[in-house]
């Protein structure tokens, strides 16, 4: 890629630091004053919301006298519940908004340590077992959440045990009433569970942006919950059915659907669904029937409806605000995917390898940390694809590129349709040329540049996981050039593929036309590691000279979309406010001008009507943000400055000019290695010894066995910490490569 001379906006976090530092200057004690306001008032908020779902089980007599003091206004006792459980993490919502706007992230280069410590973020303590790698952080995680469920389920037990003895009925009964209350809790701590099932699978959520964690970590959370929350709806449902059944009431109670009180047939439905998806989005399964697990994933929205029906509004309202986050995520995502995306480049590698490149505006703000959805509306309407970008936003301001290794049938098809295509537009056949239609969501990943914070890199690859590093090191080469900020100096790359042809994937970085003088400047060592061949192949130095390869052009209309979570924070954080408030109106006119009007007192209509009146707040008041915004963003990119040149390829040049400059600038300071696996003990310990007594950042893209190997090898370098000049190692993983 060549690079753009035309001056470039930081990416991301960097867009707005220039406007924070003349601030600053003026007040230096105000900024921080209001910096640090905004984060105790988000942490109190979140206490106290996060102490009221775990001591609700003890503190029902205060909920009480909270209902009974807000229940007199328009929303009545519905309201005072959304109020308590839902209302908090929508207003730290709004503040994350204000606080990522006002601050858009701090000076990595003040962030330097003087001395290496560790982090709860970065320090694994299991690599082992159901969960994967497990951070200190998210270790502490999962234990609060062990502790709340036994500490939930002791108290209700104990509790239900003494009430019972109370009463003098016959042993049976007991045993029925048991079950039953048993099942209702199990029911209360699944709707709690389920609030945090549906932040962390909301891709652009401005509280995932708020603490740093990219979507793609996120997901493992929502696998995580969804396992327990999953569980413990089971077990609510077993436990009812049980008792019926022993009682002799089963089919009757199954069918059930009461006009006051819970509706038990809806329950039924909604649990039927979330089963179902639980089932499919078992490992096993996932792994080897894919679409199965995708397309029966839609049925969240079966889910969701009727466990409205179930509960009625004022119990729904305990976990709507998450689901209404997530609501306005989705919705966003699907305005951002109806474009169709112009393809400057789409070319199968000499690899295999097939390289896509799109359009985007210039102020569409991504860093090498990011990740893009792809559909290719010729394969599936329904398969959204995750890749790593494997471009520097440096690279340019009008494009946006992704490497896609072949492994299935839906990466086979589309390297045919790409392959096929110059053939089939020269036979002068009648048939059409394999056409791509392609729509891009994102981009999406970590709000702060975590590659840039560390003086000391290593980075480690499987395969195609060399994707993400190469973007990385295209950044860091640019920033280098280019005097930008940028702390690494000391980088060692560490690659291993099975067969030698893979590493001409390297060429996709021009290194000399980023950095001529890279090899002065930076200390950048590349380790490659052939595990399947004893030698290079016959075959491997013909590639090094003639690595041209076709690529087409695809115009399918225009430039990706700016209407995504992390772009345009005004507009965005207007999005959620409007779309928020237009929810709550339409909520009270309905219940003013409709339940009150007309008597309508059934649990599930009303829930029907709560769950009606969130999807009109954000498709109505929400699209109307929507709307602005994209017009906003058009007037914007056609304002801007292009020197009069094609915003789709003035900063873009063909593969086929740079494979063999590219592959001679990586291959000088390339070793490789063939008939063997890297040793990470000895490589760690080499590079640790070269940089003394420093934080070392681990980046990993691979299979799960290469994590857990990193993360061990990391663990196990941090404990001999006692030595003196010890080096601590920072892990982190990026798993978002097919």
């Amino acid at each position: 890629m060549a690079r753009n001379n035309n001056s470039q906006e930081e990416p991301l976090l960097l867009s707005g630091s220039s406007r924070s530092a003349n601030f600053s200057e003026k007040s230096p004690w105000l900024p921080s004053l209001a910096k640090w306001t905004l984060k105790f008032l988000m942490w109190v908020i979140l206490i106290i919301w996060v102490c009221a779902i775990f001591f609700y089980c003890i503190g029902r007599e205060v909920l009480q006298i909270w209902v009974t003091a807000t229940q007199g206004t328009i929303f009545g006792i519905t309201g005072s519940i959304f109020l308590g459980f839902s209302a908090p993490i929508l207003i730290i919502a709004f503040l994350a908004f204000i606080y990522v706007s006002a601050f858009p992230g701090d000076d990595f280069e003040k962030k330097k340590s003087k001395f290496p410590r560790f982090q709860l973020w970065t320090f694994p303590v299991l690599v082992d077992g159901p969960f994967g790698v497990v951070s200190a952080a998210e270790f502490i995680g999962i234990a609060l959440f062990i502790v709340y469920i036994l500490w939930a389920m002791t108290y209700y037990t104990v509790e239900t045990t003494e009430l019972l003895s109370k009463f003098s009925i016959p042993l049976m009964e007991k045993s029925y009433l048991m079950l039953e209350v048993i099942g209702l809790r199990l029911g209360s701590i699944g709707l709690f569970c389920m609030i945090f099932l549906f932040l962390p699978v909301a891709r652009g959520s401005i509280l995932l942006r708020l603490i740093d964690i990219p979507f793609e970590h996120a997901t493992r959370y929502h696998v995580w919950l969804g396992h327990l929350t999953m569980f413990l709806f089971t077990l609510h449902g077993l436990s009812y059915m049980i008792s019926w059944d022993l009682q002799g009431i089963y089919c009757e109670k199954m069918l059930e659907w009461k006009d006051i009180g819970v509706a038990n047939l809806p329950g039924v439905i909604s649990l039927l669904a979330g089963l179902l998806m639980w089932v499919t989005s078992l490992h096993p399964v996932r792994k080897k029937q894919f679409e199965l697990f995708f397309y029966t994933h839609q049925l969240y929205v079966i889910f969701v409806v009727f466990l409205a029906l179930h509960v009625g509004d004022f119990i729904f309202s305990i976990s709507a605000g998450a689901v209404f986050l997530f609501m306005l995520d989705r919705f966003l995502r699907f305005c951002q995917s109806r474009t169709k995306v112009d393809l400057v480049s789409a070319s199968c590698r000499p690899c295999g390898t097939v390289e896509l490149t799109f359009s985007k505006p210039a102020n569409l703000h991504y860093n090498a940390l990011s990740f893009i959805f792809v559909q290719v509306r010729e394969l599936s309407w329904l398969q959204w694809h995750p890749f790593s970008v494997s471009s520097s936003p440096l690279d340019g301001r009008h494009h946006i590129s992704v490497l896609i290794k072949v492994l299935g049938s839906w990466t086979g098809k589309l390297r045919d349709i790409i392959t096929d295509y110059p053939n089939q537009s020269k036979d002068g056949s009648d048939i059409p040329p394999g056409k791509i239609t392609a729509s891009v969501e994102g981009p999406y990943g970590h709000e702060s540049p975590y590659h840039l914070m560390y003086e000391n890199l290593i980075l480690v690859a499987g395969g195609i996981g060399i994707s993400p590093f190469l973007a990385i090191l295209s950044d860091i080469l640019h920033r280098v050039q280019e005097e930008k900020p940028c702390l690494p100096k000391n980088i060692l790359v560490i690659w291993a593929v099975k067969k030698s042809h893979e590493l001409s994937l390297l060429s996709a970085v021009d290194a000399q036309s980023s950095c001529p003088s890279f090899s002065e400047r930076l200390d950048l060592d590349i380790q490659t590691f052939v595990t399947q061949q004893s030698e290079p192949s016959l075959e491997e130095g013909k590639i090094e000279q003639t690595l041209s390869f076709p690529s087409i052009f695809m115009k399918n209309g225009s430039r990706m979309s700016c209407l995504v979570g992390t772009g345009n924070n005004l507009f965005a954080g207007l999005y959620v406010v409007i779309s928020t408030l237009g929810f709550i109106a339409l909520f009270g006119i309905v219940q003013v001008y409709y339940i009150e009007k007309f008597g309508i007192y059934q649990w599930w209509y009303r829930g029907l009507l709560f769950t009606a009146s969130m999807v009109a707040g954000v498709v109505f008041f929400g699209g109307i943000v929507i709307i602005l915004w994209h017009f906003f963003e058009e007037r914007r990119a056609k304002m801007e400055n292009w020197g009069g040149g094609d915003e789709t390829t003035d900063d873009v040049v063909e593969p086929v000019l740079n494979c063999e400059m590219g592959q001679r600038d990586l291959a000088s300071v390339q070793t490789v290695h063939y008939g063997r696996r890297p040793n990470f003990e000895e490589l760690f310990t080499t590079f640790s010894d070269k940089v003394g007594s420093a934080d070392i950042g681990v980046l990993v893209c691979g299979p799960p066995g290469l994590q857990c190997s990193l993360a061990k090898e990391c663990r196990s370098q941090n404990l001999k910490r006692g030595r003196k000049n010890h080096a601590v190692f920072h892990f982190h993983s990026h798993s978002f490569d097919s």
